[in-house]
């Protein structure tokens, strides 16, 4: 028997624009604003990076890849031979 899950309504003040690009973004997903916005939060609540993807983060962040050429996205094969695979 599953158990159903206990939701609370809550209210947030948000800025209006934020809300009216939530509501775009909702919408292009064919989900509601709620649904929407829930599973946003559910996913970074509940996504953390394992420790492979937060040190690309850092290593992103940190500049120390602005000397590395672009990768190639017109293609597959294109995108595979500018990472030199």
């Amino acid at each position: 028997m599953e158990t159903a899950i206990k939701k609370k309504a809550t209210m947030f003040r948000l800025n209006v624009d934020l809300i009216e690009r939530l509501k775009e973004m909702a919408k292009r997903e064919h989900r509601s604003l709620n649904n929407f916005v829930e599973c946003v939060l559910l996913d970074v609540a509940y996504n953390e990076p394992n420790e492979v993807t937060k040190s690309a983060i850092e290593e992103a962040k940190s500049g120390k890849l602005h000397n590395v050429p672009p990768v190639d996205t017109t293609s597959v094969e294109a995108m595979f031979k500018s990472m030199g695979l």
